[in-house]
């Protein structure tokens, strides 16, 4: 009687490209969500004269910040109702709700008339699309953070869920990339005046790519096994009535790291131009490179948090940040050398990895899977919004009234209190809430 000893490895192998093939999958709606969300960061220089007509820079700025910043207070309700959306129907289900809230809001922003055609409705309308993209981020982070660690195995699960942080970049870098293709192929008068409006009808297309992807994607096995249990229904009471230490842990560790994300990416590229006096052209270069190279190290970092743990790697963060972020800001505000602005640059974001590339993971393993999504996306959505969301309205509005560097000792001073919680947390790498391998 024979045996097939190969019929092991080969449902070992079978099963590993199973759990690659969802990762991937998961990830390439990632991307194409946090494309759309960050295509009005990339393009705001542009579009904000025609929606805010104001005759400043620094206003126009300003106004659009403003926009920016509305869809940061949306995100912890989308946080809370897809949340609990994917705690209930699976995280399947949340990302592809997600995806199509985002479909419609770039789709909106896209066609809206100008200022000049349509008057204070053109900003109305805009604030609308925005609400409707912050619903959307809002339970996007927490459905693929979750679905990503759930979905990758213990030995790895720190590189595999640094690739929610790969995508979230590769939108950023892609919406850069297109900025960067249309200065090349548009005379800027046209740019100004409608060409903005391509890459927000790119997003809302790929959307509807993604949303197909995703609804072909497998449930994970941690949603699978908490199902029929006795465990209390995902709620916003639920959360902070059981787990009230692990929510309010999510908000401390997110304050400082989500601020300076923000603070070294989005406002970055407006800095090198509004402060160091960079042309758009070259700021768009400098960071597009930076960004390039940020987004190659999450891996490094995830995988580095899978051998040393978790804790190690976002307290190199912190000590660095707090440390490092004024000077980094107050060198780039007299650099005129692009090369010596990358450099610097480059500097912050080598810094924040150690936050970007693990931070998803840490919260998934801080809750047990009938509120582990909403767990990780609500208290995070609330840390986002009161901090990563106003980071550019702060550093245009302490601008604005000539104290700018206030803003460089605020990101330090908010890193330096998630230092704090940082270094008394335990690692979740060795007391994880996934139970599954």
């Amino acid at each position: 009687m024979s045996t097939d000893t190969s019929s092991a490895p080969d449902a070992a192998k079978a099963a590993h490209r199973h759990r690659i093939r969802n990762i991937i999958g998961g990830s390439a709606g990632n991307l194409v969500e946090w494309y759309d969300w960050y295509v009005y960061a990339a393009f705001t220089l542009y579009f904000a004269p025609v929606f805010f007509p104001a005759g400043d820079r620094t206003s126009e700025l300003l106004s659009a910040a403003a926009v920016f910043a509305v869809g940061f207070v949306m995100r912890p309700i989308g946080a809370w109702i897809m949340g609990i959306y994917s705690d209930r129907n699976g995280r399947k289900a949340g990302l592809t709700l997600s995806v199509t809230l985002m479909c419609l809001g770039s789709l909106l922003i896209a066609v809206t008339p100008t200022y000049a055609s349509i008057g204070a409705l053109a900003p109305a309308i805009l604030v609308v699309a925005r609400m409707m993209q912050g619903l959307s981020v809002g339970g996007e982070y927490g459905a693929s953070a979750t679905y990503l660690s759930e979905m990758a195995g213990r030995k790895r699960r720190g590189f595999y869920s640094s690739f929610q942080y790969v995508t979230l970049i590769s939108g950023q870098l892609i919406a850069l990339a297109v900025l960067l293709v249309l200065q090349a192929t548009m005379p800027e008068a046209e740019l100004e005046a409608w060409g903005w409006r391509i890459p927000f009808a790119i997003g809302a297309v790929l959307a509807v790519v993604v949303f197909y992807i995703r609804r072909r994607l497998a449930e994970t096995e941690s949603f699978r096994n908490a199902q029929g249990t006795d465990k209390p229904r995902s709620s916003g009471l639920n959360l902070f009535r059981d787990h009230p230490k692990e929510a309010f842990l999510v908000m401390a560790l997110t304050a400082g790291g989500t601020l300076a994300f923000y603070a070294y990416t989005t406002y970055m590229q407006k800095f090198l131009v509004n402060t160091s006096g960079f042309g758009r052209e070259t700021a768009s270069q400098v960071m597009t490179l930076a960004l390039f190279l940020f987004m190659c190290l999450q891996p490094v970092a995830g995988a580095l948090s899978d051998r040393v743990g978790r804790k190690p790697v976002m307290v190199t963060f912190g000590i660095l940040g707090m440390v490092l972020t004024v000077p980094i800001f107050t060198a780039l505000e007299s650099v005129r050398d692009p090369v010596a602005a990358f450099v610097l640059v480059m500097a912050s974001l080598v810094i924040v990895t150690g936050y970007t590339s693990i931070n998803a993971v840490v919260k998934a393993e801080l809750f047990p899977a009938h509120i582990r999504a909403l767990g990780v996306a609500l208290p995070y959505a609330l840390a986002n919004t009161m901090f990563g969301g106003t980071a550019e309205y702060v550093a245009l509005w302490l601008k604005d009234v000539g104290m700018e560097r206030a803003f460089y000792w605020y990101v330090a001073g908010m890193i330096g209190v998630s230092l704090i919680v940082y270094l008394r947390m335990r690692d979740t790498k060795h007391h994880s809430q996934i139970l599954e391998d």
